[in-house]
């Protein structure tokens, strides 16, 4: 029980920050297109850490709030409202039940994307997806964490079915959805499964490859293996006696 109250207050510090950026950027202290101040400059005005900081950046980049330019910065993106029947797949859930269920939903939805970009997919939309792969196994072989490449890969396969309405959605859910992301949140910080990066990126490839085949079905079969299997794994958890002394209501 003391691992978890060890984690509490960074989470806290990270979710502070979110609340105190997003009501500057909300009430107009941080108009659509500024710069945000620097990392180092939000450590000292905050008394916070590096970590926090970045785990704050990257919170208000998954909703849509700021962009990171490479070199440049951090930037206030213009106010999209979203849909407000969405609202619920955005909420923060620390039930592990309710994240296996919103992953279901975008497995429902992605497996069809992929189906759909092998038969709609542009060249330079195929280009996209292997870059992807490529930056995957760049951050993996570099030691870095690998959350923003494996969302760019399923945000580069949505944008190739060239129907926005794919693209549309997963950018609504954000970067949360990725399983590791959500389930650190649920489970105080700590990814209850093994680094699985390798695998993860083997995953990849197998969809790109059955896109760029233009085989509709193995691109479809290839993303279902690679999420469902996903969600498994972490369905496991949930039965197992460690997780239910943690989360006894969430099994």
């Amino acid at each position: 029980m003391a691992a978890p109250q060890q984690d509490k207050p960074r989470i806290s510090l990270t979710a502070t920050l979110v609340r105190r950026l997003r009501d500057d950027i909300e009430s107009g202290r941080y108009a659509a297109g500024e710069k945000l101040p620097t990392e180092p400059e939000m450590i000292r005005q905050h008394g916070v850490s590096r970590t926090v900081v970045r785990e704050a950046i990257a919170a208000l980049r998954a909703d849509g709030l700021v962009e990171s330019r490479h070199g440049v910065g951090v930037f206030v993106l213009q106010a999209q409202p979203a849909p407000s029947g969405l609202d619920l797949l955005t909420q923060v859930s620390d039930k592990i039940s309710d994240i296996i269920e919103e992953l279901e939903l975008r497995a429902g939805v992605e497996i069809e994307a992929a189906g759909l970009a092998a038969q709609r997919s542009s060249p330079a939309q195929e280009a996209e997806i292997q870059a992807c792969v490529d930056a995957f196994a760049a951050d993996m072989e570099a030691g870095r964490a690998t959350d923003e490449a494996d969302f760019a890969f399923h945000m580069a396969v949505a944008r190739a079915t060239n129907n926005a309405r794919f693209e549309a959605f997963l950018a609504h859910l954000g970067r949360r959805t990725i399983p590791r992301v959500k389930f650190r949140s649920a489970l105080g910080g700590v990814d209850p499964l093994p680094n699985r990066d390798h695998e993860l990126n083997a995953e990849h490839a197998r969809v790109a490859d059955a896109i760029f085949a233009r085989d509709a079905e193995a691109a479809r079969d290839a993303m279902r293996q690679h999420l469902v299997g996903g969600m498994e794994r972490y369905r496991a958890i949930t039965r197992s006696p460690r997780a239910a002394r943690a989360k006894p209501g969430d099994s």
